[in-house]
């Protein structure tokens, strides 16, 4: 288009400069004038088409000053998770010695966890929960380290153990985030990398599936130094995939993993292939939402809204205002002061599980505040909620978990929400997560949407709670990237 613009606008300037019988003064003025319009229309144009990134930078967050000799030690050791006598023994002491307070009368989860119910998840923890044979479970999928800007980087890689011949093996790196871990992934990981024995695939799409712990998360060492925020982590998680060989590759992320890898998206997109998501960071404000908000319940395909849209976002006040301010309070605490609260999270396990699976009852389902038993056990084991706080348990990792908030919160989280997305996207919105979001709103970012979803069941620990839905989604949607 811009090419016949150009021309066009060019002779109608030539010919208003033919025509008019200026003075010597003019015969100066007035060329410059048309060079300057047309330099400026064809900068015009030109921008509109480049595609902006941001910067990648570099960083250390290692102890002390950064070495001024000396290259980083790049190899990768394999890695595994081990556990003592030691360990469960104080463990058990700890949680032989907590005490609880009552709760208010048919309170169920409208105060948090609920202390009658959470007497019983700590005996069965206590007696019944094996974090020895939760850790072989752990350890049977490849786990390793590597060093990246001065700290131990965990992920764990698995590979398809078949690929049919002449088939493309698709690198997929999958993100976390709090308070959840790379645990959440292990049911969704075979779906992926073996999906024909599932019946989610006939061997068209495979991948081999790569999952790092964020830094301050699990067994990825903590950073040492401030400022370690999304951008850092999506620079680090890019190091990493290069050393493990790969030059393109998806990345899917939900929560703080959805904003890792969209900074990923726009810091090196000609890496990424394709995003996937199950939750999107947007603002709303701005005249243009306020007037789509006010009008969408009555005329939602007015502003772009489709039914569904409104099913899950009205009343408009209530989920979006009320719910998110009862939700967010832990917000406040970890994006100000975690340490003070870290404290006392990282020296009681009682605490600290009470402080995780909270979330995972009212994020899962809303409805499960109003359950006793906050509703944990209709969608997960017991088990599999105590081996991710077990995780957070057992390397300490609470209190710089937590602090991810403060250093992203210490910058404009949406700043980069101003850079567009252009790699191939995919949102999954599932119906029960924090918010909703209209693929309308999303495409003011993500500029190159070609799967929006809208999911039949599930909330905010997608893999975690519906691994084969996630999986699915994910499968459609690499398919039709590969097919462009």
């Amino acid at each position: 288009m811009w090419q016949e613009v150009i021309p066009n606008a060019w002779e109608s300037i030539l010919s208003h400069i033919r025509s008019f019988q200026y003075s010597q003064k003019n015969a100066v003025l007035v060329p410059v004038a048309a060079v300057g319009v047309g330099g400026a229309l064809v900068c015009w144009l030109m921008s509109r088409r480049k595609i902006k990134s941001i910067e990648m930078g570099d960083g250390w967050w290692g102890s002390g000053e950064k070495p001024l000799q000396g290259k980083e030690d790049e190899s990768i050791r394999p890695f595994k998770i081990e556990t003592s006598d030691e360990e469960i023994e104080d463990l058990h002491r700890r949680l032989d010695q907590a005490r609880y307070a009552p709760p208010l009368e048919k309170a169920a989860f409208n105060y948090g966890f609920n202390s009658d119910y959470l007497q019983k998840v700590v005996a069965y923890w206590r007696n019944k929960f094996d974090w020895r044979k939760q850790v072989e479970i752990l350890n049977k999928y490849p786990h390793f380290l590597t060093t990246i800007e001065g700290i131990n980087i965990h992920f764990i890689h698995v590979k398809p153990s078949y690929v049919p011949h002449g088939k493309a093996v698709q690198p997929l790196l999958m993100v976390h985030g709090w308070p959840g871990s790379f645990y959440e992934f292990y049911k969704i990981i075979p779906l992926l990398t073996d999906p024909a024995k599932y019946g989610l695939a006939s061997g068209d799409v495979v991948f081999e599936v790569i999952c790092p712990s964020i830094p301050g998360y699990g067994f990825s060492e903590a950073p040492h130094q401030q400022g370690f925020d999304t951008f850092a982590t999506a620079r680090i998680f890019h190091k990493l995939m290069k050393r493990l060989g790969f030059k393109e590759y998806y990345v899917q992320g939900g929560d703080w993993g959805s904003q890792v890898t969209t900074n990923m998206s726009q810091m090196l997109p000609q890496s990424v292939k394709g995003l996937h998501l199950n939750l999107v960071f947007i603002r709303i404000q701005g005249l243009k939402k306020v007037i789509q908000v006010m009008l969408g319940a009555y005329v939602p395909w007015l502003v772009g809204f489709t039914r569904e849209d409104v099913r899950r976002m009205y009343p408009f006040m209530q989920k979006n205002i009320f719910d998110l301010l009862r939700e967010s309070g832990y917000l406040h605490i970890q994006a100000t002061k975690p340490d003070t609260a870290g404290c006392g999270l990282n020296d009681s396990p009682v605490g600290l599980a009470a402080y995780i699976l909270e979330k995972f009852s009212t994020w899962t389902d809303k409805s499960f505040l109003q359950k006793d038993d906050g509703g944990l056990e209709s969608k997960y084991s017991l088990d599999d909620l105590l081996t991710n706080v077990m995780i957070y348990w057992v390397t300490a990792s609470i209190v710089p978990s937590m602090r991810y908030y403060k250093e992203n919160f210490a910058r404009d989280l949406m700043a980069d929400s101003r850079v567009g997305v252009y790699v191939p996207t995919a949102i999954a919105a599932f119906p029960q997560e924090i918010a909703h979001t209209p693929q309308v709103w999303a495409k003011n970012t993500f500029k190159n949407i070609v799967h929006y979803s809208y999911m039949p069941r599930g909330g905010h620990f997608a893999a975690f709670e519906e691994p084969k839905l996630l999986a699915q989604d994910i499968i459609h949607f690499v398919r039709k990237v590969e097919r462009l």
